[in-house]
């Protein structure tokens, strides 16, 4: 892991270790104390997955009320059919030595009007996110899950979900903010329908997130 090195220059600071970053997230309560509008309604419980060796990230929207209950990221179906996606088991998957796990909130927003999860709180971003990438840049591989992560890790403006998976070969050609991007649908059941409307996703994109994946973990 990272910490002061043989060539670190006289006076100079040494990096933060993802370690070290990891546990100063984990105490954040900035949506609680310090929040962009209302308070987050529960108890804050940061969840994310980081290291110095991981290179590959899954970036998504927020954790879920399990999730949260758990501190345990995709510990629902939506979590089941992510990894059948990628092609991996949960042993990989919450290795974070392999796969580094940066949702665009980090703790469960709560619940709209409807019963479905709230958007991802805006402070996680301003206050973590640029930090959290750049202590690890080996990262090789970014999988954006729905609008909010698409949004921050591919550059070139906003454009719909639909629009932005189907241009996936481009996307991840060009790179994004912090490494290549490979832009994906939320594995929520939820998108059902969207999945049955889009036979491309598991019929050219999927294979092609498993070869990736594979490559990296």
């Amino acid at each position: 892991m990272r910490g002061q090195t043989a060539q670190q220059r006289p006076g100079e600071v040494p990096q933060e270790s993802p370690e070290a970053l990891y546990r100063r997230v984990r105490a954040c309560r900035i949506c609680r104390d310090s929040p962009a509008g209302r308070p987050l309604p529960i108890e804050p419980n940061p969840i994310l997955a980081i290291s110095s060796t991981a290179r590959l990230v899954v970036a998504g929207q927020a954790p879920g009320n399990l999730a949260d209950k758990t501190t345990k990221p995709f510990n629902d179906p939506s979590g089941v059919r992510l990894r059948d996606w990628m092609g991996i088991g949960p042993e990989v998957f919450y290795d974070p030595t392999k796969l580094a796990i940066v949702p665009m909130g980090f703790c469960f927003p709560g619940y709209d009007a409807k019963g479905g999860d709230l958007p991802p709180r805006k402070e996680c971003r301003a206050a973590w996110h640029d930090e959290v990438m750049r202590a690890m840049p080996q990262v090789e591989l970014i999988l954006a899950i729905g609008l909010y992560a698409q949004a921050f890790h591919i550059e070139g403006g906003r454009r719909s979900l639909t629009e932005t998976v189907a241009d996936w070969r481009a996307i991840l050609q060009r790179g994004g903010r912090y490494a290549p991007v490979l832009p994906l649908p939320h594995p929520s059941w939820r998108n059902n329908a969207w999945l049955k409307r889009h036979p491309f996703f598991e019929a050219e994109l999927v294979p092609a997130l498993r070869q990736r994946v594979a490559a990296l973990v």
